[in-house]
């Protein structure tokens, strides 16, 4: 199949940022997602807010590692540095790449299945550090590229395409983040773009390690009666000499809905999510309220979403291992290798 690329030409009175920069400067190639994808809805809202936030193109880093929720990368940012890791392994690669270069803004997406499952460890550790970067999580409960397995964030009781039902509680992102001292956590839904560019915005400018989990529907893997995170408009396509799933075009679910209230969102197979909005006066600051407050929302079926808990203070991970300003890619030579006189006195300080 051939895929058309994007004309480069841009209608000459689209809104400019600061920077002279329209939204079209900050695109990437054409997605490949299906059509209807949530994960196409959080490219656009990462492509605002990169725009809004008048970010220079190629002072972004993307990284990604494996899922069609590391895809996304391939479609915002097209003049920005990126890096695809294998399976689980793009905290590994974000930390080295920060390290190196402390100037540069890191952006990471991931899905439940890199994140939760196989890359749970190097998620920890990420937190753990205070890695300076954003860490988007497109959440959509099933394995996708390997056609619609349970992730570790699927709802308990929920059942899978073939009619398997899960029994298994999930892993909660933002509970998980907020217990290993994340500075930064929030969640929203993909077709919640009032909520989620303010979101990616605040995120972009804090020091420190920002999680954003995002629901996003799936609408190939989660097309039956019982699904309880997505919408689905998939059916079965037998031709005479091949097996193919057919999917057809479905719309992007939009929400809109107030501060503190509840929002029940009909998903297209007939599931339904209920998304509660955090309140106007409420205080993220503290981690205990913040737990708390979704604990009290999931046992009732709700999702909480908006800024959940916020620590400005913390030290990253620079702070933490005393770094200097001078990027390490951008210190000389000479000042890295001392030579062996030097080194032996470092080694003579730990006898």
């Amino acid at each position: 199949m051939t895929f058309m690329s994007k004309p480069k030409v841009a209608h000459p009175d689209l809104p400019r940022n600061a920077l002279g920069l329209t939204r079209r400067d900050y695109e990437g190639a054409n997605s490949t997602l299906c059509a209807g994808c949530g994960h196409d809805s959080i490219t656009a809202a990462v492509i605002e807010a990169c725009w809004a936030n008048a970010v220079e193109p190629h002072t972004v880093v993307k990284l990604s590692g494996i899922g069609c929720s590391s895809k996304t990368t391939a479609y915002f940012l097209s003049g920005a540095h990126g890096f695809n890791s294998v399976h689980g392994r793009m905290p590994s690669i974000a930390t080295g790449a920060n390290a190196a270069n402390r100037k540069l803004t890191y952006i990471g997406v991931s899905g439940d299945g890199d994140t939760l499952s196989i890359g749970l460890g190097q998620f920890c550790h990420a937190i753990r550090r205070n890695l300076n970067m954003v860490y988007i999580i497109e959440n959509n409960g099933v394995y996708g590229l390997t056609k619609g397995q349970f992730s570790a964030s699927a709802d308990l009781g929920t059942k899978a395409k073939r009619g398997a039902v899960n029994r298994q509680p999930p892993i909660d992102p933002v509970q998980l983040a907020i217990t290993l001292g994340a500075s930064f956590v929030a969640r929203s839904f993909s077709g919640d773009k009032a909520q989620l560019v303010p979101l990616l915005r605040a995120a972009m400018r804090h020091d420190g390690f920002a999680l954003i989990d995002v629901i996003s529907p799936c609408v190939t893997f989660n097309d039956h009666e019982g699904s309880t995170r997505s919408y689905a408009y998939t059916r079965e396509h037998y031709e005479e000499a091949v097996h193919a799933d057919f999917v057809p075009f479905a719309a992007e679910i939009a929400v809109d809905y107030a501060d503190g209230a509840a929002q029940t969102v009909a998903l297209h197979d007939g599931s339904r999510i209920v998304l509660r909005k955090v309140e106007a006066d409420y205080d993220p600051s503290n981690p205990g309220v913040a737990l708390n407050a979704i604990q009290q929302r999931m046992r009732r079926g709700e999702y909480l979403t908006g800024l959940l808990h916020i620590a400005q203070d913390a030290p990253d991970i620079h702070a933490l291992d005393s770094t200097p300003d001078t990027p390490l890619n951008a210190i000389p030579f000479e000042s890295l290798s001392p030579g062996g006189d030097a080194l032996r006195r470092v080694l003579e300080a730990f006898r």
